[in-house]
């Protein structure tokens, strides 16, 4: 019987997709683990291969095609002996045939991520490898994707008031963030006897971010001038998302603090030095990413994350680090970082710096994390604000060291390397007290530079 190919979800927050390339066309044969398409995600563009065989009877989707919703349908494979009559009577919720083309634990089904343990909190969702599309809503059920609902939550928004674009109905990210209560259509009242009040319970309900100008709106205000429209692309579109959602959702509070880096300058020369025939050349922000993943565990409070209900702490250091591209950045997440010695730190993050600028990086290499550095220093930037990437609860904004006029220790005006850091802290996870310990203790292993090798 033939069967439909399904956009598969190839990381757990995908939800839609560009079709970036076809690599088989109508009438060819194909077999287990052929590949049948480049998928592009909003950070990396993945292959996916069939698990059956059979022949390409349509596809329905065309290469280059943006915003393909997770279970649309975007091919149909046909049996052995079946012909082009066999395409139109597909079923809808067959099996799909393909999967990602290299599994890793976190294009994996989790708990959270659609599917709850016992089935009972969310609508099923359909498996990576394609499985059987959302059932359609039933009753008074309200179907929507776990990072829909908390939004709505956090907005104070009435799920059943939304209307969902997703796979049958289902309600998706984006419907929440577009969606205006203002438009939303009164609800009807319950009869009560002796009682005319509306059933519906509103005290307590967050206001609602008030929606930006539109692109009509905008578009009309610079009618009369000299202007370039540039499409985003997947990764600009969840950046935009991504940083509004954690200004708007996110208590951010700042803690500032300068650091002297003479004795790591010196420290990290004589280093290199000694590492010149291994090919190995430090930077500071080598030094950085230790610092802190020590950091984290001198202060392991700090080490946590917002997980909507609960605070999660982790155990190890896993440290993620900004990595500028061209149309956006990446935040690669160096695992286990306290563990690991400074050159092993330096040319990992290389490694993954490289990839990420090719945008090769599996998306389990760039999600996860506690923690997160952006170093601007090396532009030249003395200091400034960095934005949390949710769930983490804290970010790490580094400027550039710069000589400046210092009091020592014996009273007497001296010059001294200085760098500015600003510490971003979600205050749902981390108290004042405790972001300043943590700061303290990155700021005590880059003026000690000696004891990050103990």
């Amino acid at each position: 019987m033939a069967t439909e190919i399904l956009m598969p979800a190839l990381s757990p927050t995908m939800e839609e997709g560009t079709l970036a390339k076809w690599l088989v066309k109508e009438g060819d044969t194909v077999s287990a683990g052929d590949l049948l398409a480049e998928i592009e995600t909003d950070k990396a563009t993945m292959e996916f291969e069939a698990v059956d065989e059979g022949t390409v009877g349509k596809i329905m989707v065309a290469e280059g095609t943006e915003g393909v919703k997770v279970n649309t349908p975007i091919a149909v494979l046909l049996e052995d002996g079946e012909d082009a009559s066999a395409v139109d009577s597909a079923s809808s919720g067959g099996s799909s045939n393909v999967a990602p083309a290299e599994p890793t634990p976190a294009t994996e089904p989790q708990a959270g991520y659609g599917r709850e343990p016992g089935g009972k909190d969310e609508a099923p969702r359909a498996d990576i490898h394609g499985g059987h599309a959302d059932e359609a809503p039933k009753g008074d059920r309200v179907f929507a994707t776990p990072v829909a609902r908390r939004i709505a939550k956090d907005r104070g928004i009435d799920l059943s008031d939304v209307k969902g674009s997703g796979p049958r109905g289902r309600i998706v990210k984006a419907d929440v963030e577009a969606f205006d209560p203002s438009k939303a259509a009164p609800k009807a009242e319950a009869a009560k006897p002796d009682a005319a009040a509306p059933t519906a319970k509103t005290d307590g309900q967050k206001p609602t971010a008030p929606a930006g100008m539109s692109a009509e709106q905008v578009l009309k205000m610079y009618a009369d001038r000299e202007t370039e429209e540039v499409t985003l692309d997947g990764m600009r579109k969840t950046i935009a998302a991504r940083l509004s959602e954690a200004k708007q959702t996110i208590p951010h509070f700042y803690l500032r603090r300068d650091i002297r880096l003479d004795a790591l300058l010196k420290f990290r020369s004589q280093l290199n030095k000694q590492l010149e025939g291994r090919g190995v050349k430090l930077s500071v922000n080598d030094f950085i990413i230790k610092a802190s993943a020590l950091a984290l565990q001198q202060v392991p409070d700090a080490n946590a994350v917002w997980a909507a209900d609960r605070i999660l702490k982790l155990k190890p250091s896993d440290v993620a680090v900004a990595v500028a591209i061209e149309g956006g950045l990446f935040t690669p997440v160096l695992r286990d970082a306290h563990l690991k010695s400074l050159s092993a730190l330096s040319a990992e993050m290389k490694d993954l710096a490289g990839r990420a600028r090719d945008r090769k990086l599996a998306p389990h290499e760039y999600q996860g994390g506690s923690f997160a550095i952006s170093n601007l220093g090396m532009f030249g930037i003395d200091n400034f604000d960095a934005v949390i990437n949710p769930p983490h609860a804290s970010i790490l904004a580094v400027g550039a060291g710069v000589k400046k006029p210092v009091v020592g220790e014996d009273g007497e005006i001296t010059t001294a390397t200085v760098m500015s850091t600003t510490l971003s802290v979600d205050h749902r996870v981390i108290d004042g007290a405790l972001g300043a310990d943590f700061l303290k203790a990155v700021a005590e292993n880059l003026e000690n530079p000696i004891t990050m090798l103990a």
